[in-house]
Parts: structure tokens; C-alpha cells; sequence
């Protein structure tokens, strides 16, 4: 199933994420692609420990965790900081299939990256 969950940031949230993401430094999106999926990656991301990708990360993460409709909906155990990807250019993800296992950048923690019930 999926839930559409509206207005998760505020429209000036959004306005500073395209402000932050137009001056960011992307690197080569396969660092974080699987072996089969990496054949079909080409875009770019910003690395996971950049400054940018931190603090956008921790305000997704906030704005999600004050979401009614997200924790009864997903229930989730834990919400792990999302990557962020740009396309430009011609640049695609082809057909693949996603990793089942995601590791956590600098943990030894690697995670399921689907919902189960």
C-alpha cells in the first residue's frame, strides 16, 4: 500500500533545499548502487557525510518524526537519513531492482530497506 503524505515540509523548507542543493558539491551516484544496479546507474549524490546532506537530512528527519499520518502509518522502528540524488543531462537509473540490505554509512549497521507487516 502506499500512503500519500502531503506537505511534509513547508513550502519555505523546500524554497532553502533548492537554494542549499543548487550549490552543492555531487559526486558520482554509484558509490551508494549495488553491483547489478550500479550497470544501470548514472546520475550523481551527494555524499552521505557532507555538510549539506546532513543538515537537509536532519530536517526531513524532524519534519517526519512531528508526522501523524507518517508514524501511524509506517510504524517505523527506526528512519535512517535519506540520499540525495540529481539528474542531468540525459542521465537516468535504468531498469533495476533496489537492494534489499542498505549499509549505514561509517556503522557497521546495515539495514532492511523494505517494509514488512
Amino acid at each position: 500500500m502506499l500512503l500519500h503524505i502531503p506537505q511534509v515540509l513547508t513550502a519555505d523548507q523546500v524554497a532553502y533545499f533548492q537554494q542549499k542543493l543548487s550549490h552543492a558539491d555531487w559526486t558520482d551516484g554509484k558509490v551508494t548502487a549495488g553491483i547489478q544496479s550500479a550497470k544501470a546507474k548514472n546520475n550523481q549524490q551527494l555524499p552521505e557525510n557532507s555538510k549539506i546532506s546532513i543538515e537537509l537530512g536532519d530536517i526531513i528527519l524532524g519534519a517526519l518524526e512531528q508526522n501523524a499520518l507518517f508514524m501511524s502509518g509506517a510504524l517505523p522502528n527506526k528512519v535512517f537519513p535519506p540520499l540525495f540524488n540529481l539528474y542531468e543531462g540525459g542521465q537516468a537509473f535504468g531498469r533495476h531492482v533496489d537492494n534489499a540490505i542498505r549499509s549505514v554509512s561509517g556503522t557497521r549497521m546495515r539495514i532492511r530497506t523494505d517494509l514488512s507487516a
